[in-house]
């Protein structure tokens, strides 16, 4: 589609198409001018669009603005609306130390420190005295200003780290025992590392290994940095704006959580239906070996926390014999969350495939070699995100590498338990089935639940929590590690958990109370569960633990508020069946209260409280 054709959709009103539009303009051309064209259009329609917003600071060292049409164009992409403010030559300290400053003004969400090494520790880089004390003072002078900024802000902090040069000052020698340049940058990037990790929400992005991935010599700009302070070359500020996607879409919370693969040809070489199992090609010899190292990418997918789907159109009992029963498979049947094969049309089965892992279609990616399918599926699920490759696997390995929709900033214990935890959904829902009552049902499944406060050790998690769970979520209020963290510290707030197993497995970390008490009057400032445990009485258990704590701490009033959105019908009804009383209805919701001098809420008895360990 040409621009002018993308306005005459704007100008119309057809911002959907207008959006779709730009997003394919952008893939088929991802060039700072296409972007700027991108960027500029979608200023356009930004208010009409449902676009999470997130604002972004970045503190510099060096000319960054021809970066930020790019990123502003990936964040659309992405459907994220990113405000973004540069701030001035080299005053990064000033920036993140002063609450006065433009920075705190400007409230960001995200943080960029983005100093290059020649800039922040000009010793270091040109290998002059010492380096080691050069390395070191540069990650305290870091460090130091990461405990200022987190003494009056919770916003993420992303940190990037030192380049090495193309060639060391020593050359040869720096390996040899010299100077070695290359040892104290290295001694500088761990010592970042070291600083991100004191602190909640904040990341060092890799710099060096971007640089060293598109080439060293290719990054910079020799010429235009002498003459105008422009130190990378056209392609370098394209690839690091897709860096720092890989930061701000899962900040956003605008990753995947299922991809769905097909299988001919995409998982195996050949067509099973007409090579037969034994001729399909997969193993140890090439062609397959490239087969089978793309089956071990989606394995580190699959402990990255992401469920792994089927979406093919084949004879599933050929289909599953290679699955079960070839000798060089490395996925087996136990390794997807959902199979849909059939002859079937491919959106209606990634649409079904959505409803049996209870994800929104936008949780969703298809990697499928046909050119067609993925075109049909635009066209029918433009919120499915499409892997764009070639029939050829070892592209594809590098199309998911490079893909941000699947980058994580934590993994919990749940995210890797993730797949056998929906299959034992899988047997559960069973169960439900050939019970005689919904009584039947819950008591059958003998469930544990153990209530605790937050801790350093599930904080990763709750945060998780807030920032995805939409449908059992009374406020959908989001919030960072950093932020939860502070909620909990305050000595009249409190942050409870709750953990439930059943004969089926352990369901992990699924639920939270957040609330603060003032003199007699306690509010529920969020109560939330994971999809996994809706319809099971948890609900119920949160409630009696956090009116037992406010009573516990003077309350006698136990109060909550219900927000509506898009998504979170399933929690509409949780104050009203447990006996409080709707008090005001607004804009902003409805307030409900529970008088704790004469009710109470009780944990049904076919969920078993047990101590935190």
């Amino acid at each position: 589609m040409t621009r002018d054709q993308i306005d005459n959709l704007i100008a119309a009103g057809e911002v959907v198409p207008a959006a779709e539009a730009l997003k394919a303009f952008l893939r088929a051309s991802p060039q700072a001018s296409t972007a700027a064209f991108v960027t500029s259009r979608f200023e356009k329609i930004a208010d009409r669009l449902n676009l999470t917003r997130l604002k972004i600071a970045v503190l510099r060292s060096f000319t960054i603005e021809p970066m930020i049409p790019v990123l502003r164009a990936l964040g659309y992409e992405a459907g994220v609306d990113l405000q973004v403010m540069v701030g001035d030559h080299n005053v990064i300290a000033q920036a993140l130390i002063d609450p006065r400053s433009q920075l705190h003004a400007f409230g960001p969400d995200v943080v960029v420190i983005a100093a290059l090494a020649r800039d922040l520790a000009p010793a270091l880089w040109h290998a002059e005295g010492d380096l080691d004390a050069a390395a070191a003072d540069a990650v305290q002078q870091v460090g130091a200003w990461i405990d200022a900024f987190r003494s009056h802000s919770a916003a993420t902090v992303i940190i990037q780290g030192f380049e090495q040069p193309p060639y060391a000052a020593d050359g040869v020698l720096d390996a040899l025992g010299g100077a070695a340049q290359r040892r104290a940058i290295d001694a500088a990037n761990q010592g970042l590392a070291a600083v991100a990790a004191r602190h909640r929400g904040v990341f060092p992005l890799d710099y060096d290994a971007l640089v060293s991935r598109h080439g060293r010599l290719a990054w910079s700009d020799p010429a235009k940095d002498f003459a105008m302070r422009v130190p990378l070359r056209p392609e370098a500020y394209q690839w690091l704006a897709h860096e720092y996607m890989r930061f701000l879409r899962p900040l956003a919370q605008k990753t995947c959580k299922v991809l769905a693969v097909d299988l001919d040809n995409t998982l195996w070489g050949g067509v099973v239906g007409e090579d037969g199992p034994d001729g399909i090609r997969v193993g140890v010899d090439y062609p397959g070996s490239a087969y089978l190292a793309l089956q071990r990418e989606l394995k580190a997918l699959q402990r990255r926390g992401v469920l792994l789907a089927i979406c093919s159109k084949n004879n599933p009992n050929d289909a599953l014999a290679v699955l079960r029963d070839h000798p060089e498979m490395l996925l087996r049947p136990g390794d997807f969350a959902a199979v849909r094969m059939n002859w079937d049309d491919k959106a209606a089965n990634l649409r079904a495939i959505a409803r049996e892992l209870n994800v929104g279609i936008e949780a969703v990616a298809l990697l499928d070699d046909n050119p067609a399918e993925r075109d049909w599926v635009r066209s029918q699920l433009p919120d499915v995100h499409i892997i764009e490759v070639t029939s050829d696997p070892l592209a594809m390995i590098e199309a998911l590498r490079q893909s941000t929709v699947f980058e994580r900033l934590a993994l919990s214990t749940e995210d890797r338990a993730r797949t056998g935890q929906y299959r034992q959904q899988q047997e559960r829902r069973a169960a439900a089935e050939s019970a005689h009552s919904v009584e039947d049902f819950l008591r059958s499944l003998e469930m544990k639940a153990t209530l605790d406060e937050v801790r350093p050790g599930t904080l990763s998690r709750v945060a998780q929590l807030t920032q995805k769970t939409n449908q059992f979520n009374v406020t959908t209020r989001r919030y960072n590690e950093e932020e939860i963290s502070r909620f909990a510290a305050d000595p009249n707030q409190f942050v409870r958990t709750i953990r439930v197993a059943d004969r089926y497995g352990d369901n992990g970390l699924v639920g939270l109370v957040m609330g603060r008490v003032d003199r007699e009057r306690c509010e529920i400032d969020t109560m939330l569960l994971s999809c996994r445990v809706i319809g099971r009485d948890v609900e119920t258990a949160l409630l009696a633990d956090a009116a037992a704590l406010a009573r516990a701490r003077g309350a006698t009033i136990l109060a909550g508020r219900f927000r509506a959105t898009a998504k979170n019908a399933p929690a509409s009804d949780v104050f009203a069946r447990h006996g409080f009383t709707k008090i005001e209805d607004s804009a902003e919701g409805s307030t409900w209260q529970l008088d704790l001098k004469r009710q109470s809420v009780t944990t049904p008895e076919w969920i078993g409280l047990e101590p935190a360990s």
